[in-house]
Formats: C-alpha cells, structure tokens, sequence
C-alpha cells in the first residue's frame, strides 16, 4: 500500500512537471506570435491581447523619417510619435502647449517662444532654445535639403522658398534669448494663427548636437536622420522592417509623462488585409488620413462588428491628378478636368463618402470658395479643347498610380477609360508609395495620381507656388505667384479669405493641378483603445500619451 502511494506521488509529479514544461512552451509560442504578427507575418487575436502595446493599420509605407525633408504624410504622421513640434493642435481652431509652453506676440510680427523646462532629448540632454533656433537656421540653409522651407519663409532674411537671403548666413532677429526662450521676427506682421501652424505645429526640432555634426548634404542618408536615437517625441525608434512594420517604444523621461502604451507596431498592410486584422484582433486602429485607409466597400463590415467603432468626418486630406505643366498647357489641362468624370468616382467607389473638389481646398476648410462648384463632366467639350490645345494624340501618357489605396487604384481605371474615350493614349504605371514620391520629386513624369494632407492654414506655396519644394508639376505663373504671396501678408481673416477665394478660382481656371475628390476622413478603431484618430486628423496624437486600451468592449 505504502509502495501504490509513493508511485502515485511520482506520477503527481510528473504530470505536474510536464503541464509546468507546457505551459512555458506554449507561452514561448504566444510571444513567437505577437512577434510575428507584428511583423505582418501572421495575423491573431493575440497579437492585441497585451494591455500596453498598440497595433496600428496603415497602407502607406513611410518613405523617409527625415523631419525636414519628408513630403509624404505616412511619413510625416509617424515622425509625430517620436518627434515634437513647438506647440500642438488638437483641432482645426486651438494651439496648445508641445515643446514650448508659449508662443506669444503683441504685434503679429515680433514674437516670443517660452520652452517646456522638463524637455529633454531621449538621451537626457536637455531641448534647449539652441535647437530651436539651430533648426530654423539648418532649414533656411541653401546646402540643406528639405521640404520644409516654405514653413519659414515667413521670417525676416528669408526668400520666398525658405532660403537664406543672398549674404546673410544665419536669420536675422532670430535670436536665443537665454536656455528656454527664443525670439524671432516675420518679414511683416502676420495672422498668428498662421506661424503658429506653419512654424509652431508642422514644424518638429531636431536636436543641435546631434545633427551639427554630420555635414549638411549629408544628413538626408545619415543613421541620425534614417535610425534616429535621439528624438523628443512620446516614443523612441526600434526598427523599422521596409514595408512591413515600424516599431516605436515608450519614452520613460517624456516631458509630458512616460506614455501608458509601451509600444506601438504600425503594420503596413493593403485596404482588405487591414479590414481582415481589425476582424482578427491584429490591429486597434487604423491610421487614418489617407495613409490607414479602409475600403469604403468594406466599411459596413466594421459599422456592424460591436467592437468597432466607425467615424467619417469631412478632411483636409485631398487626391489629385499632378500634371507636369512643362508638357501640357492650359487647353490640354482644362480638357482633361471636363473628360474626367469625378462624380461617379464619388458616387460608385466611395459611396457617396465623400466630394469632388472645385479647386484645391475641401469642404472642411474654412478657406474654400463655397460659390465656385466643380467643373462638370462634358466629354463634347473635353475634345473641343484638346483639338484647340494642339496636342499630338498619338503621344502616349503615363499616368502613374502609388498602390495601396484601393479607391485611388480604382479610380485611376475610371480616369483611363474617360481620357480614352475623349481620344487620348493612356497606359498606367503602378508604384509603391517611396518610389512615386522619388519620381515625382525628379519631375520626371506625365501625370501622377496624389493625394496631399493640407493644412488649417491656406498658404498653398509649398505645393503651387514657382518656389515651392513640393511644386512637382512644376508650375511657374506670375499672377499665382503674387496671389499666395498676398495671401500670407494679410492678418484678418476676411482680407484673406477674399484673395484664397481669387486663388481657388485662378487654379480652376488653368487647372494647373487637376482636384479629384475629398474622401471623408475614417477613423476606425477597437473599443477597448482610450484615444485614436479624432475629426481633425493632423493634432490626433496630441495627447497618445494618454491613450491606453481599458476601454468597455
């Protein structure tokens, strides 16, 4: 008896070692999992299951994570969590404090920067005015290149592109006052909201002792810029797997609190697969923006799951056609925008989620010219201005589509079809998202599908002006030129809501750039995520370091 008790005790024991070696097992495989499914290699539920790690759908790639020199908004939108801007905005109307506590002036033309005193670099050395002024002047120099010059070009001994005047080899008055305070003076007085925008919000610092050492024409293809250690945003690089996923990590010694989520994945997936993982459990939210983008085809699926919520607000967010104006003049340009039938675009791929454009600006700005409507779709008309345009239509054009955004991809079939049947030649060239923005950027292209994050702020310069960094279609027109510059030296909104409004009527008139459509911005996120994207997508990360996934399922 004393003998069947003891083996009974062993086998206990064994099976109690065996279940022990399991569960390790089995635990080791549930790590292996998220891992994995982070990188896009397979999907589950349990790669959301952790309570501090943030899954993120986006269809873009990111193309660069340079802060100065990045032109696309998956970029852009993913420098946001690691680097900060002087201020941030919430919504379209409210500045609030980022890495200065103020952004003051008395006269609309002298102002006053007051830094976070707890800011530091992720390093621990402190952000001081030195930074600041250290990156508006790295900006302004011609060695440096970037796109975001016109950002500046408010500042006194700048050109019109951001540029350092002829001599000079630093902006004048703009000045470090002590460790925590800068000073700084516009060519003119200002509206206020409109530096604190362009300077104070889209504007993210780079850290002096960082980057002064490494040679100006060289920073673009620099680990610093490309692996950035050294940021003073939420969180921190990890890695970046090309065109699968970024990881980011908490930020312990953030100025405004180490974040609640101690990492974030934003998996880089198409339209259907990012409809699949929000299903699954593999993702909490998606982007947004046009770079997160669900199938509007497929939104009812998310509008009907419980755990889902599903928002469609009018954006800034607008897709084009980019003409290269060297090749194409005005007739050929305005026959393009009566062949094209946007409409349908509108009604059959997006559902009626969203509106085709009159000019440049969306329903969500404040600027838009309500009294100018879309140029109608009139084929007959279409070729009287291509016959009058002269163009040889045997000639070829190559309309390249950035893959990725399914109605955009669709969209450029319709366009196709439409051009076609006005009796021009059309062949598609499609391309991941990197590789357009490297081919437009050489003006080496006939006609490119784009779509472009505008701003609160209407000063279009940086896309239209003869100067600007991101004038891919190369326009060059005198009278435009002198409207966006009158645009930005007016400080009452009525004075310049009457030029934005010649401004939007000129563009439609040499339809310098063809506006296609504004789809409605979605912001699709699990309910159990405390945060996400908000009705004005550009401030939504805001306040991340606040966002934590209690949220009731």
């Amino acid at each position: 008896m004393k003998k069947n008790v003891t083996t009974k005790k062993s086998l206990l024991a064994l099976m109690l070692a065996l279940m022990l070696i399991f569960t390790a097992c089995s635990s080791g495989e549930a790590t292996d999992k998220t891992v994995n499914s982070a990188a896009g290699n397979e999907t589950s539920n349990e790669s959301s299951a952790s309570s501090d790690i943030l899954y993120i759908g986006m269809t873009n790639a990111p193309a660069s994570f340079n802060v100065i020199n990045t032109a696309d908004i998956a970029g852009r939108w993913v420098q946001r969590f690691m680097y900060d801007s002087l201020l941030t905005m919430p919504t379209t109307t409210t500045f609030e404090p980022g890495l200065a506590d103020s952004f003051e002036t008395e006269d609309d033309q002298n102002f006053t920067i007051k830094l976070n005193e707890k800011a530091v670099w992720s390093d621990g050395t402190p952000v001081t005015a030195d930074d600041v002024v250290f990156t508006l002047n790295y900006i302004a120099n011609p060695e440096v290149e970037t796109a975001r010059g016109t950002n500046i070009a408010m500042l006194e001994g700048t050109t019109a592109a951001g540029k350092l005047e002829e001599g000079l080899t630093e902006i004048p008055d703009l000045v470090a006052v002590d460790d925590k305070t800068v000073t700084l003076k516009t060519k003119n007085p200002v509206d206020p909201a409109y530096i604190k925008e362009f300077l104070g919000f889209e504007l993210m610092m780079l850290p002096k002792h960082i980057v002064e050492s490494i040679p100006a024409k060289e920073y673009g293809n620099s680990d610093a810029c490309n692996n950035p250690t050294v940021t003073s945003g939420p969180y921190t690089f990890v890695q970046y797997q090309n065109g699968s996923y970024v990881e980011l990590a908490a930020n312990p010694d953030y100025y405004k609190g180490e974040p609640e989520l101690k990492k974030v994945f934003i998996k880089i997936m198409n339209g259907t697969n990012l409809v699949t993982e929000f299903q699954s459990g593999g993702i909490h939210m998606a982007a947004g923006g046009g770079i997160g983008v669900v199938p509007v085809q497929d939104l009812d699926i998310l509008r009907n799951d419980p755990n889902i919520q599903v928002d469609a607000n009018p954006g800034f967010n607008s897709q084009f056609m980019l003409i290269n104006n060297t090749k194409y003049n005005q007739k050929l340009r305005q026959a393009l925008a009566y062949g094209i039938n946007r409409q349908l675009i509108v009604d059959n791929l997006l559902k009626g989620e969203g509106e085709v454009l009159s000019s440049v600006y969306a329903l969500a700005s404040p600027y838009m010219n309500e009294d100018l409507k879309p140029i109608e779709y009139n084929p007959e008309k279409a070729k009287e201005l291509l016959a009058e345009s002269g163009f040889d239509t045997s000639q070829e054009i190559k309309l390249i589509v950035p893959i990725g955004n399914k109605v955009r991809e669709q969209s450029a079939n319709l366009i196709e079809q439409d051009l076609e049947a006005i009796g021009l030649k059309v062949t598609q060239t499609t391309l991941d998202f990197p590789t357009v923005m490297a081919t437009v950027k050489t003006h080496d292209f006939d006609m490119c599908l784009m779509g472009f994050g505008y701003t609160v702020e209407p000063d279009m310069s940086t896309y239209y002006a003869s100067t600007g960094s991101m004038n891919f279609g190369q326009i060059n027109d005198a009278h435009l030129d002198e409207l966006i510059e009158k645009g930005t030296s007016l400080t009452s909104f009525e004075e310049r809501k009457a030029v934005y409004d010649e401004f939007q009527q000129y563009m439609q008139d040499n339809t310098f750039i063809l506006g296609l459509y504004s789809d409605y911005q979605i912001a699709a996120k699990n309910k159990i995520l405390n945060g996400g994207i908000t009705s004005y997508w550009s401030g939504s990360l805001a306040d991340i370091q606040n966002w934590n996934l209690n949220g009731a399922q």
